[in-house]
């Protein structure tokens, strides 16, 4: 970055991701969601090339959904005929979106009553993530470890530090800890040290131990935000699965724009304690959302129903 500029590191770490488009004529649908679209010939479709890589054959039977059942009381296939049902028993149904509904009434199903308690608290808690995780991005560069005067400090240890914080969560087995001990526990533990980690900073400490303390608490804030990915898709059924959850990773980003118009000016203004209060108590408030989420996804399928709590 010193010799090219920022705009070419950029293009360096989007190209590898570029790559994927290449796989998107090969990426297969998802049958539920085709089902419920009234598309069920390429539903059908998506099952048989399925059955051809894994080697074996569907089993005899026509193909149903439960919107089709719900239209027509006459249909009646036996359980062990269906090659595809949506309905689980203990599960709240929502209606089916029908191939015309249109963005309106998506807005509308993840405010039902099913949804409104876990699309409200995802909207809160993306929020705030986002605002502590780039917040404390920034705070890196501006925070003068150990010093008294409120200048800015190099930053390039910094950024190496980030790049470090980011790539150990992919060397520890991070998806099977989050697996064994659930989706909300583990962002509420995770907002919890990083508050831990914090609470030194509101005092002036040593450069080393400085840029410890915003080591563990980037490694926790990008745990949270690893771990809240996960969890969002797992609440919303196939029907609002992606509007849902890129409406909450929107809401997400207003947060982070936020960010540095309030915190990060604060540190410049020589406010270094009151932005640590700050940060500490949007990291509160985001761990007690989670407490309120409505039930755990740990050991559950996607599906097409909202899960009871």
């Amino acid at each position: 970055m010193p010799r090219l500029g920022w705009r070419w590191l950029l293009g360096f770490l989007a190209f590898p991701s570029s790559l994927l488009l290449l796989f998107y004529g090969v990426t297969l649908e998802l049958p539920q969601y085709l089902c419920m679209k009234g598309r069920k010939i390429e539903a059908l479709v998506v099952l048989e090339k399925i059955s051809r890589m894994k080697g074996r054959k569907l089993p005899c039977g026509i193909l149903v959904s439960d919107n089709q059942i719900e239209l027509d009381e006459h249909l009646s296939v036996s359980e062990d005929k269906e090659l595809l049902s949506s309905s689980a028993s203990g599960d709240v149904t929502l209606g089916q979106v029908e191939s015309s509904q249109g963005g309106a009434s998506l807005l509308v199903t993840l405010f039902s009553p099913e949804l409104a308690k876990s699309t409200i608290l995802l909207w809160m808690v993306f929020f705030r993530n986002a605002f502590s995780y780039y917040g404390l991005i920034l705070l890196t560069t501006e925070l003068s470890g150990g010093q008294t005067k409120c200048i800015p400090a190099d930053c390039n240890s910094k950024i190496l530090m980030m790049l470090v914080t980011e790539m150990s969560l992919y060397l520890i087995p991070f998806a099977a800890t989050i697996d064994k001990l659930g989706r909300k526990f583990s962002m509420s533990i995770m907002f919890f040290l990083c508050c831990m980690f914090l609470i030194p900073l509101l005092y002036h400490q040593p450069q080393g131990l400085t840029t410890c303390l915003l080591f563990g608490a980037h490694t926790c804030i990008a745990a949270t935000f690893t771990i809240v990915y996960i969890y969002a898709p797992e609440i919303y059924p196939t029907s609002v699965r992606t509007t849902g959850v890129g409406i909450v990773s929107s809401v997400g980003r207003i947060g982070g724009i936020i960010c540095p118009l309030v915190a990060v000016g604060l540190i410049r203004g020589c406010h270094r304690s009151l932005a640590i209060i700050l940060f500490e108590s949007v990291l509160l408030l985001s761990s007690v959302c989670v407490y309120l989420f409505p039930f755990e996804t740990k050991g559950r399928q996607l599906s097409d129903n909202v899960p009871r709590s």
